[in-house]
């Protein structure tokens, strides 16, 4: 059964009636779940603020972070305390620590201390319940994203494998299971290696529920509502980060922060059992009598009913796929590929795809992982970032739909890496700027990011299409892998991730210019006419007769 076939029964059983928004809702589910699991290690593995303890002036039941005399016990750094050095005391300090002075330490003898007192006595991270403090142990907590990150990248080749094998309900019940045992044990790890090596595991097999979910959703919702249902999807998902920081918020410590993350799909399991299968999935595996079956169930929901016609069409293709069939001569991928190679814009329009993939990932999660940095609370800052993805989920269609692919692709490109430079130049006592430009910078890479989606998978040939998109997206997931690293940067110099976020968005948006113009034009169905495409919007108004 086609898939325009699909959508004209769509119309008798109802585009978008009580099933499909039953389903949908249930959708809402994983989607949450999965913005959970995508951005956990950013509380879980958070740096905090900490000095060194000195007990020549202070005692450990009342020690506070910031004191009167602690400059004089403690070197600093653009108005915060050293985290891991202090001066060396000159003589014995009475216990009475309001007498100490500078006069009672040696300024220019500083020594490395291995007991410390955080600002927020409250919180408790991977950081100090595993002694990750000071310099050389900065790389074990970045390396906590990379390892998720290139997790993730693995669960894309067996989620699909599974997905396609065994059924969408399926893969996407058994990444929920999975995903969020293996989250619940990690919140139990008893050191730093236990505590990696779930946090590599649990991404590999339950991050992919969110492309599951997403098929689930609107695969039954008729073509015109499914630009409504994309968007909405992207809100959620936002909304399902921006609840992470309202938690943090109230739950302090990593261990109990993860159980309030994953024991809630656990308990979904119990009415997500209700999920329909994907009916295209059950077509394309000659199981059409339980696709006849999900469809006059939506129908009777809807209160339509499935015409006689349709039911005899899903009958006659259970006869025909029980027929031998000629075989059919199709060309492999690595053939369909060796002709991309044969026409030099394609590849060069391959490598400025990979490129631009690579920058919007790298750019959007490096903002997201460095807003906890920002003045200010970092857990508001964090639902902040989230939260400005929002508009651009909601204004994304209304724009493209009056403005060209490849100008709108370099416009939100270009402001991004504009802004991100300009941020530069904000001095940082004016944090409520430096915070606002964030915020625009990183509204602007998320409408750069959903823009890519659409506008990538219109310049390559339909044999080829989802092959060269998903060998795009698997080059942006370096970006995903290097974003966790920035931190380690700003030890070298402190704008250093911000300097390179905006220059490579600056040369990823000029690089967008190769493009040719997409809007309101037949997609090519070759390769011979995917070359063809006209650079400029003007030529490229073809009829669709052409």
């Amino acid at each position: 059964m086609t898939t325009l076939a699909l959508d004209d029964v769509l119309i008798e059983i109802g585009t978008f009636g009580r099933f499909q928004l039953r389903q949908f809702l249930l959708m809402i589910l994983p989607l949450v779940f999965n913005a959970f699991s995508n951005l956990s290690y950013v509380f879980t593995a958070a740096d905090l603020k900490y000095r060194c303890y000195i007990p020549e002036c202070e005692n450990r039941s009342d020690a506070v972070y910031r004191t009167e005399w602690l400059q004089a016990a403690v070197p600093f750094e653009r108005n915060q305390p050293a985290g891991c050095e202090r001066y060396e005391p000159l003589v014995n300090i009475t216990s009475d620590y309001l007498q100490c002075q500078a006069s009672d330490f040696n300024n220019s003898a500083i020594a490395r201390c291995f007991d410390f007192v955080y600002e927020d006595k409250a919180a408790t991270t991977i950081v100090n319940e595993f002694n990750l403090t000071c310099d050389e142990n900065t790389w074990k907590i970045t390396l906590v994203g990379t390892i998720h990150s290139v997790a993730q990248a693995l669960a894309l080749l067996l989620g699909g494998l599974f997905s396609d094998r065994y059924g969408r309900k399926w893969a996407l019940l058994l990444c929920i299971g999975l995903g969020s045992t293996l989250g619940i044990v990690r919140s139990f790890s008893v050191n730093y290696e236990m505590f990696l090596v779930f946090e590599f595991l649990e991404p590999l097999l339950g991050s992919t529920m969110y492309t599951t979910a997403f098929i689930l959703g609107q695969e039954l919702v008729g073509p015109k509502h499914r630009v409504f249902a994309k968007s909405l999807c992207l809100v959620v998902f936002a909304l399902g980060e921006a609840v992470m920081g309202v938690i943090a918020m109230f739950v302090h410590n990593w261990r109990y922060y993860l159980l309030a993350l994953f024991v809630p799909g656990l308990v979904s399991l119990s009415f997500l059992w209700i999920t329909a299968e994907s009916v295209r999935w059950l077509l394309s595996k000659g199981r059409n009598r339980e696709a006849i079956i999900i469809l006059e169930k939506a129908a009777s929901t809807n209160r339509r009913t499935l015409s006689e016609s349709t039911q005899k069409y899903f009958a006659t293709n259970d006869y025909q796929r029980e027929s031998p069939q000629p075989p059919v001569h199709s060309s492999s991928f690595f053939d369909q590929l060796a002709e991309v190679f044969r026409y030099k814009r394609l590849i060069v329009r391959l490598a400025i795809c990979s490129f631009c993939w690579f920058t919007n990932v790298m750019v959007y999660y490096g903002l997201t992982l460095n807003s906890v940095t920002l003045a200010g609370d970092k857990n508001v800052n964090f639902i902040l970032i989230t939260l400005v993805e929002i508009p651009s989920a909601v204004s994304m269609n209304f724009i493209l739909n009056r403005f060209p692919r490849r100008m709108t692709q370099f416009v939100s490109l270009a402001l991004c890496g504009i802004l991100c430079l300009v941020t530069l130049a904000i001095p940082e006592d004016d944090s409520w700027i430096h915070t606002v430009m964030f915020l625009f910078s990183k509204m602007a890479i998320s409408f750069s990011f959903g823009v890519l989606y659409i506008y990538t998978a219109e310049i390559f040939p339909t044999n080829l299409r989802q092959s060269l998109l998903s060998m795009c997206s698997m080059i942006g997931r370096l970006g995903s892998i290097v974003a966790p690293q920035m931190p380690l940067l700003t030890k070298v110099w402190k704008p250093l991730p911000m300097t390179l976020f905006g220059s490579i968005a600056l040369l990823s948006a000029f690089t967008i210019l190769e493009f040719p113009e997409t809007g309101n034009i037949r997609l090519p169905n070759t390769a011979s006419e995917a070359e063809n495409l006209k650079q400029s919007s003007s030529d490229s108004d073809r009829s669709e007769n052409e």
